[in-house]
């Protein structure tokens, strides 16, 4: 219904300059591009080391996809201790390292602890100045080494968890009485073995008193 005589107007704030505040992104094509070019020249620089950095294998969270592994933040220093590798020493070679993350289980250890050690049989080091190599560089010249990422190389490739089909023949024998019938009797006889064993050494005293 419209408004009648001289009133208030109301405040729904449609007469604001709203053409000035539209946002556009025609640059949407342009900037793609620029992404592209500066991942080239990153990646150039860096040559002939990886583009990436080695990653561990963790678990999702959540009870709905922990069956899922992916690549996590960094290594734990448990991890990096079992394979034999200093803290200071793993940003330098290419691993990243998570100060905060802990393990939670020995799977999950030695599962990281094995991926670290296939990234070390790989691993080439180049020394510094090409005249005075140190300890442990590796002697090959540098122009003869193809640029590749870790994770190719050491891809993360999901765990066999699914669940499985047996035949009818392998599933164990039914319970007597139904496992619900079973699992109750089981907690009353572990609820009331205290009070049972006491009114048992009663009457047992009892009946030596009788005597």
């Amino acid at each position: 219904m419209a408004i009648k005589h001289n009133q208030k107007i109301v405040n729904n704030h449609l007469r604001k300059d709203w053409q000035r505040r539209v946002r556009t992104h025609f640059d949407q094509a342009g900037k793609k591009a620029s992404r592209r070019v500066a991942r080239q020249a990153k990646a150039a620089a860096a040559a002939p080391r990886p583009v990436d950095k080695l990653r561990p294998i963790v678990r999702c969270p959540t009870i709905k996809y922990n069956r899922k592994v992916r690549a996590g933040r960094g290594f734990t220093l448990t991890e990096l201790k079992e394979a034999g590798i200093p803290r200071l020493v793993a940003p330098t070679i290419g691993i990243s390292v998570d100060f905060r993350r802990q393990n939670l289980s020995e799977e999950g250890l030695a599962l990281n602890v094995a991926r670290l050690k296939a990234y070390k049989e790989r691993l080439i080091l180049l020394p510094r100045k090409s005249n005075a190599p140190k300890k442990g560089d590796t002697k090959t010249d540098a122009s003869k080494l193809a640029q590749t990422s870790i994770s190719s190389v050491l891809p993360i490739t999901q765990l066999d968890r699914a669940v499985k089909e047996i035949k009818k023949a392998d599933m164990p024998a039914e319970v007597e009485g139904g496992a619900y019938r079973a699992l109750r009797n089981a907690r009353a006889i572990a609820r009331y073995a205290g009070a049972r064993e006491k009114r048992a050494k009663d009457a047992a005293e009892a009946e030596a008193a009788k005597k």
